[in-house]
């Protein structure tokens, strides 16, 4: 298949978002940078990662985090990822390619699961969870120095990747340098049979923080956070194929996996509005929660 300039066209990947956990409990002024525009309303925040998948290759979007983290951060933990990759027929073990978006305690978490795997990050992402910044405590919260040692250790082994900007992984798989929450901060745009879908990772926590322009409050860096929000845009197809990092809604958005609740299918077409903000104060349906920490 050749596109309309009689270039060969990238393939047509499967994109599955997997929710992992949940931290309940939030109200919308902890999700809003300034002024909340909702009056502390309830809107919990989900957890997930990301399965890229084309005939048999698989790439994996983030590593999310152990049962034991759920604890330590007082998280609702929902699965494993390793188990909500089982229901999608794939072994952690058989994974070839890991993306860090960035190196936060949710995102980078569960990296030795992943043996075979080499990691792709951002060079601009090590050099900031490796240098003077982790001296504020601000700014080293969300970060764990055993995911960032792993990593380390994972570079020594020679399965490390870094990437200066914006780089493929496949055909039809790219990466992008934002920034913004964090200094390496990462996103993927992936060819799917809908068009270009973005996983903006935490460039966009929930839909109303690009709706809104009001950046969820965690930010190195206020200014390019704004700009990766029409970034995104630019890089995506349309509002329906940008993908927010912990918005319950996608789960509602999007066609669920046979079965599975906490697995929706992002390279089929929605199957309900986006939702308003209001709509992520929701229950986990079908979900058998690992653990549960008030």
């Amino acid at each position: 298949m050749s596109d309309r300039n009689g270039r060969a066209a990238a393939p047509e990947w499967e994109v599955f978002a997997l929710r992992y956990a949940r931290h309940e409990g939030r109200t919308s002024d902890e999700n809003y940078l300034g002024e909340d525009p909702h009056d502390g309303m309830e809107m919990p925040l989900d957890f997930y990662t990301w399965l890229l998948r084309c005939g048999e290759r698989t790439i994996l979007v983030d590593t999310g985090f152990t049962a034991e983290m759920a604890v330590r951060r007082k998280r609702r933990y929902l699965h494993s990822p390793l188990d909500l990759l089982g229901t999608l027929g794939v072994d952690a073990g058989s994974v070839e390619d890991v993306v860090i978006t960035h190196m936060h305690y949710d995102h980078a978490g569960n990296i030795a699961a992943f043996p075979n795997a080499t990691l792709h990050l951002q060079e601009a992402e090590m050099a900031y969870c490796t240098g003077r910044c982790m001296c504020h405590a601000v700014l080293r919260k969300p970060f764990e120095a055993s995911d960032v040692a792993q990593t380390i250790e994972r570079l020594y082994a020679g399965r490390v990747s870094f990437v200066d900007g914006d780089k493929e992984i496949a055909p039809g798989v790219s990466v992008h340098l934002l920034g913004g929450h964090t200094a390496g901060l990462q996103v993927v745009r992936v060819r799917t049979g809908r068009g270009w879908v973005v996983l903006a990772s935490d460039a966009a926590h929930y839909w109303d923080n690009l709706r809104s322009r009001r950046p969820f409050p965690i930010v190195y860096d206020v200014a390019r956070m704004l700009d990766a929000h029409q970034r995104i845009e630019h890089l995506a197809d349309g509002p329906d194929h940008i993908i927010p990092g912990h918005d319950p809604a996608v789960l509602a958005r999007f066609p669920a996996w046979p079965g599975e609740t906490d697995i929706a299918e992002l390279h089929r077409p929605p199957v309900a509005p986006r939702a308003a903000p209001r709509s992520a104060d929701t229950e986990p349906q079908g979900s058998d929660s690992v653990s549960v920490v008030n």
